[in-house]
């Protein structure tokens, strides 16, 4: 359901984008200066691009309040806990200098020479 409605915000957020950009500029923002038969006129407000920009914002608006709800009933109302765990004991600190060592056995099956200068090549 969550994914859902985020599939459904995301087209609903680029087709909200894509109708604004179509819209014909009426020149100075927020409504100062433009024509008489602007975007604020009858002819104008019965406009599609405006109607369609209308009704996305509101279809917007809806699916981000929605979709707080479903997060919220998602992740559970649980209290928050302030503490750490501290059951876990840490992990022993690694030597950088030390010998290397594997958890897997070596694939021929015999153990390898243990070579004490690792910048030495292997004798042959």
């Amino acid at each position: 359901m969550f994914l859902f409605l985020t599939v459904v915000q995301a087209i609903v957020a680029a087709a909200l984008v894509g109708v604004i950009l179509m819209q014909r500029s009426e020149g100075g923002g927020l409504g100062v200066g433009g024509s008489p038969s602007g975007m604020l006129s009858a002819r104008g407000a019965a406009d599609f691009l405006t109607r369609s920009t209308k009704w996305l914002a509101i279809l917007f608006v809806v699916l981000s309040i929605g979709l707080a709800a479903v997060a919220v009933e998602t992740t559970g109302g649980d209290a928050i806990e302030s503490t750490l765990d501290r059951t876990v004991a840490p992990a022993a600190p690694a030597d950088p200098l030390g010998p290397a060592t594997t958890d897997q056995p070596a694939a021929t099956g015999q153990d390898a020479p243990a070579n004490p200068d690792p910048l030495a090549t292997p004798a042959e």
